[in-house]
């Protein structure tokens, strides 16, 4: 075995968590894959004997590198929406499914979607040091700041994160428990279930390019929304609970990118009204959050 066979060997060793890190800290599969293996790219041209701490080495260079692609992307955003090449997030898989899947499971979707509204060097230092357990000393160059700082960008990103809810700790809880039944009954096609959650008066409005052609923007009645929101439901399995301007909602997000949001009304134990948000200008104008538990 050759030098370079050795070196790759060992790098071998990290392909996994360098993943998990660049995937954490993209919320993008592809792009992970892409740092991971820009990562083995400069390791491979580097003068690997003079690398004292190779899993130390190979953690800054990919969080480097994934800090490069976040700025890009937030650039991307700040152009005019008119010059915005249109972009729609399919339901269907990507290139390996299952290993997104997995990897959303491990994440959770909605604290993808929230990482996503992070800026880029936030979001570097609030996973790194919270999922990641890297002391800010370590994580300082790689945001090119000072560790208090560093430390200071974790603590935004993470009260970002959390959120702070419009209601009590209780109407927090009973929001919750409507929104998950309801949840539920659309994952599995339940009309009972639905019929059971929703007010008899319940309205549902929706952006249009939340709908399929010919469905109209307010449907009214239990009965109504009921059977439209079974024959919508599949986008439900992409479904989580947020917290949706202080209240629980739901963001749908294929492969962790928001692709809608849902805020509810509720009343007396059952849903109201709710609403689906597709318009990106209104997406980017939600208060997203995590909800515990």
């Amino acid at each position: 075995m050759d030098e370079q066979d050795r070196l790759a060997e060992r790098f071998e060793a990290h392909r996994s968590h360098l993943r998990a890190v660049a995937y954490r800290l993209l919320g993008s599969l592809s792009e992970a894959d892409d740092a991971v293996q820009e990562t083995w790219l400069r390791l491979s041209r580097s003068d690997a004997d003079r690398v004292e701490n190779l899993p130390a080495w190979l953690h800054t260079v990919v969080s480097r590198l994934c800090l490069d692609m976040l700025r890009s992307r937030s650039a991307r955003r700040e152009e005019p929406i008119e010059r915005q090449p249109a972009q729609q997030v399919r339901d269907d898989g990507g290139g390996d499914p299952e290993g997104e899947a997995v990897l959303i499971d491990s994440v959770g979707r909605a604290l993808l979607v929230v990482l996503d509204t992070l800026a880029p060097a936030e979001r570097i230092a609030f996973v790194l040091h919270d999922a990641f357990a890297v002391p800010f000393d370590q994580i300082a160059p790689v945001v090119e700041r000072s560790p208090a700082t560093a430390k200071k960008l974790a603590s935004r990103a993470r009260h970002k994160v959390r959120g702070t809810p419009a209601v009590s700790a209780d109407g927090l809880a009973a929001q919750r428990r409507v929104v998950d039944a309801f949840l539920a009954a659309a994952r599995d096609g339940d009309l009972e279930g639905l019929l059971t959650v929703l007010a008899p008066d319940v309205v549902r409005r929706a952006d249009r390019a939340a709908l399929p052609p010919g469905v109209p923007t307010t449907s009214r009645g239990a009965r109504a929304v009921a059977e439209e929101t079974r024959v919508l439901g599949r986008r439900a399995r992409f479904a989580a609970p947020a917290l949706v301007n202080g209240s629980v909602g739901v963001v749908v997000a294929p492969h962790g990118r928001l692709l809608l949001a849902l805020t509810f009304t509720v009343e007396d134990g059952r849903i109201a009204g709710y609403e689906v948000i597709a318009n990106p200008v209104r997406l980017r104008g939600l208060e997203l959050a995590v909800l515990d538990g």
